[in-house]
């Protein structure tokens, strides 16, 4: 059986891949034996540093995701670098918190255009190399408000709710054609993007109060949906959005 969660030999493009979660599933990745493409508008290096410890090769691009300029670039570097593409995992997301009331069209667009807009023409870009060989996996990172409204981020909550829709239509168009389109929703998790949750007390007691398990996630507890929905494992799964999330939908 653990034959079916091995990734020997294949290729994963991560995005946002320096730090947080999608450092921690493209660690998950490697150590399940893919090698990582690890993309992000920062300094990666530590993540090159983390997969070459595991025994697997890292090529770190650099990218800002807020356009969709860099995207046939990512895909090309990555066929010239490494001769193929296995996995692409969309990542890369930002936030930005104020009152409805109050929210303006610059912070409304530049989380639309990260987290939902680039996600989708990544996809497409990934999706006509894997059309091409007749296999893939594509791994949206979704959010436990694409399935809530939530409070005080509504071009987040627009933009998670987009990409699990997203998720379902191209599992609906791909599946035929051998490519697994799924997403993974984590819940509330200890990252840059929930550091405000964090530091304020009242907002802090009451997540935690609603979370069964008691905690707030961390990076590696993503490690097991990620390899499962990228291996071979999850070959008759499409579509799904996989909550992540200590309990906390359920509650």
């Amino acid at each position: 059986m653990t034959i079916s969660f091995a990734l020997t030999g294949q290729v994963a493009l991560v995005t946002g891949a320096n730090k947080g979660l999608g450092q921690g599933i493209a660690l998950a990745l490697a150590e399940a034996g893919a090698d990582i493409v690890a993309t992000c508008s920062t300094d990666a290096s530590d993540t090159v540093a983390k997969v070459e410890a595991l025994g697997r090769r890292c090529l770190a691009l650099k990218a800002n995701l807020t356009s969709t300029k860099p995207i046939p670039g990512l895909i090309a570097d990555t066929l010239n670098q490494y001769g193929r593409l296995d996995i692409l995992v969309n990542n890369a997301g930002t936030i930005r918190r104020a009152d409805a009331l109050e929210f303006t069209e610059d912070d409304w667009d530049a989380v639309i255009d990260l987290n939902l807009k680039s996600a989708f023409f990544l996809a497409q870009a990934a999706g006509r190399h894997f059309v091409q060989v007749g296999r893939g996996k594509i791994i949206n990172v979704a959010s436990m408000l694409s399935f809530q409204g939530g409070i005080r981020v509504p071009s987040y909550t627009a933009s998670k709710s987009g990409l699990a829709g997203i998720t379902r239509l191209l599992a609906n168009e791909w599946a035929s054609k051998g490519i697994n389109v799924n997403a993974i929703a984590p819940g509330y998790m200890a990252t840059d993007n929930t550091e405000a949750l964090r530091n304020d007390a009242q907002r802090n007691r009451d997540i935690l109060a609603r979370i069964p398990a008691g905690r707030w996630g961390i990076p590696a507890d993503l490690a097991g949906a990620a390899v499962f929905l990228a291996s071979p494992a999850s070959d008759y799964v499409h579509g799904v959005v996989l909550p992540v999330d200590g309990g906390w939908l359920a509650r």
